[in-house]
């Protein structure tokens, strides 16, 4: 279905290639939905329901498709390059998703009327940018590349810092909920273990691996030890319960810095990136094309709806947020290009982390309204945003860039 939707999409829409199929799913949805509202004896929306409920969208991404994603992307944003926006990128993934944490979750808590912590769940959930998404978009914008850096290193790292603080506040919001933690007590214990871990365990293993590769010159066995290195060491943070997420970019950054220029062949690197460019295209156009087959999972009611319109407009100036006040907070100490807070608020795109995250949720009578605001979220962001942060950027970047 992806290559069919990737078809239509490059023959007609002529749109980039995720956010592409991800409408023609949406709109094949929709039709179905419309379908069953016109004729009420069909089956076939139920049909489909079943077939989108049958497959668990959160332990697909999170626990599988999430560590290559990340992995693929990581290899791409060299050190040298995020060196010189490191403060930036710092802040806005960790004062940034707090300020967004806190913002979308008061304002959600005050126009659902659900308790405010877990409002702050999902504000939790909205809050990091995705790296999958954001990627996706940044090879099409021709953005300048200290702009292209902030957004790219800062989404790899936020959706990491995210993920933990959303594990700590469903810890407390849900104490009888899925493991996430056990309440205030454990919350500090929990972040330090998921991301200070996460980053050394992936630190560690990249760097292994790369010293490995530095005894090895055949490509398709350093391309398997790459692949070795995402999937199996993902799946090993999992088990330690430390933060696959950072542990995946950790290794990536490593590899794709250090790696390529110490430890492979110029024959291994064109290899190793284009086998890992055509996975990030593969995996990718599946997951948008999931992503736009969820609005079966959602149950759309008259308040929920009303909430998600309401929650994209909190999402936005939640995100506004979390851009500007690092901004403003290192000005006096560097120059920022003119168009840096309206370019990285438009360009922090929603996706399908989020989801996942939602549907992740132990039941309560606030997940339906949770999931419903989150898919509204997502949608506008990758469809709208997604679709106008490249005109933006270029209509804004006309200004010399100042650093």
């Amino acid at each position: 279905m992806a290559a069919l939707f990737g078809s239509v999409n490059y023959l007609f829409l002529k749109l980039p290639s995720a956010i592409g199929i991800l409408i023609v799913a949406l709109a094949a949805s929709l039709t179905v939905l419309a379908v069953d509202w016109v004729w009420p004896a069909s089956t076939i929306a139920e049909t489909v329901t079943d077939v989108v409920r049958s497959v668990d969208f959160s332990d697909a991404l999170l626990e599988g498709m999430l560590g290559l994603l990340l992995f693929a992307g990581a290899l791409h944003v060299k050190l040298s390059d995020l060196r010189g926006e490191w403060r930036v990128v710092a802040l806005m993934a960790t004062l940034g998703v707090g300020l967004s944490t806190v913002i979308a979750g008061v304002g959600f808590s005050w126009i659902t009327g659900m308790p405010l912590m877990i409002a702050l769940v999902f504000g939790a959930l909205i809050s990091p940018t995705d790296p999958v998404a954001v990627l996706g978009v940044l090879r099409t914008a021709n953005m300048k590349k200290s702009m292209e850096t902030k957004i790219a290193g800062e989404s790899l790292f936020n959706d990491g810092v995210g993920y933990v603080v959303f594990l700590v506040l469903v810890g407390i919001a849900f104490p009888h909920g899925d493991d996430h933690g056990s309440g205030l007590s454990g919350a500090a214990t929990l972040f330090v273990q998921e991301a200070v871990g996460g980053a050394i365990l992936g630190i560690v293993l990249g760097w292994l691996a790369f010293r490995l590769m530095r005894r090895i010159d055949d490509y398709p066995l350093e391309v398997l030890i790459t692949l070795a290195l995402a999937f199996g060491g993902y799946s090993l943070a999992i088990a330690l319960h430390v933060s696959a997420p950072i542990m995946a970019v950790c290794a990536g950054l490593l590899i794709g810095d250090v790696g390529t220029k110490h430890g492979m062949s110029e024959t291994t690197r064109q290899y190793v990136d284009g086998f890992w460019g055509l996975i990030d295209e593969i995996l990718n156009a599946v997951l948008f094309l999931m992503i736009g087959f969820e609005v079966f999972a959602v149950a759309f009611s008259a308040d929920a709806f009303t909430a998600g319109l309401m929650a994209i407009v909190l999402a936005l100036i939640a995100r506004l947020a979390a851009v500007a006040v690092p901004v403003l907070l290192l000005r006096p100490f560097r120059d920022f290009s003119n168009g840096v807070i309206p370019i990285m608020t438009w360009g922090g795109l929603k996706g399908g982390i989020s989801v996942a995250l939602a549907l992740s949720l132990p039941e309560s009578e606030w997940k339906p309204v949770i999931l419903t605001a989150t898919y509204m979220v997502v949608i506008f962001s990758i469809i709208v945003q997604g679709l106008t942060i490249a005109p933006l950027a270029r209509r804004l970047g006309r200004e010399p860039e100042l650093m």
